[in-house]
């Protein structure tokens, strides 16, 4: 039943955004993680060049990718994402995510059980070394505080861009989603269908729990770019995919993706 359930969703997404459908194909899913190294990824993390992984932030155990900061000391800003060795424009994403462990000292307090995918993001290679954030659309994860009040996961974040929410541009740098909240360390399961830059679609846990379109580069959070790379208006229709390190220890695991771009369109 869950199986069918997922081809429905990815079926909806696919023909309620577009204006014309996209054939299901059968397209294979390619794991972007190998469950024993970083070797098809790499680092790049606020005020360190591209390649450095500082403190071994990003370290494989056990089949997961673990991000942790014993090594850090005070956390200094050291903002961190993992990317993929190469960008994609039409897919569907899927990955497992678990908050563990104590926020790091020095790190921000809405860092606090937090974390990410960055998607049609620039090349870290064109981020400047004190860049914080690259200019891209964040999945953005979050944890439940145990205070019983409610806290989405799967929700829209956008350094350095915007997006088009319910029928209009919306300049809110994160945009709160539908989901449950997810409290302690259990893992849970999110996708992300994006079509290039018409429809993007979040789900956790087997729920559709946002959806928009029109990712574009405009609006403020990112600091310190080079202004060559912000074309505020430039609709983003490919991109790298980053796995995100801002001071909240995270696991990920059983990352995958489904390549949609070979499917007529």
């Amino acid at each position: 039943m869950r199986l069918v359930a997922v081809s429905m969703l990815l079926l909806l997404a696919l023909t309620s955004c577009t204006s014309a459908p996209l054939s299901r194909g059968g397209n294979e899913w390619i794991k972007l993680f190998n469950g024993k190294d970083i070797s098809d990824w790499f680092v790049k993390i606020q005020h360190h060049n591209v390649g450095e992984n500082f403190g071994n932030t990003f370290r494989v155990e056990d089949g997961i990718i673990k991000v942790r900061y014993n090594q850090y000391g005070e956390f200094n800003d050291q903002f961190g994402h993992l990317y993929y060795k190469i960008p994609f424009s039409y897919y569907h994403l899927k990955l497992e995510y678990r908050f563990v462990g104590a926020l790091q000292q020095g790190a921000p307090s809405y860092t606090l059980r937090n974390s990410g995918v960055m998607f049609h993001s620039q090349d870290p290679r064109t981020m400047p070394k004190e860049q914080d954030w690259p200019i891209s659309v964040e999945f953005q994860f979050l944890g439940g505080l145990g205070d019983g009040k409610p806290r989405p996961t799967g929700n829209m974040c956008s350094p350095g861009t915007q997006i088009v929410y319910k029928g209009q541009l919306d300049e809110r740098h994160c945009i709160d989603s539908s989901s449950k909240t997810y409290d302690g360390d259990q893992w849970v399961k999110a996708e992300l269908i994006v079509l290039g830059d018409s429809c993007i679609t979040h789900v956790i846990n087997g729920d559709t729990v946002m959806r928009y379109s029109k990712p574009q580069i405009g609006g403020g959070v990112v600091n310190r770019f080079d202004p060559a790379m912000k074309q505020d208006g430039k609709m983003l229709r490919s991109g790298f995919i980053a796995l995100q390190s801002e001071g909240q220890p995270v696991d990920f695991r059983n990352i995958e993706l489904k390549d949609l771009s070979k499917q007529p369109r």
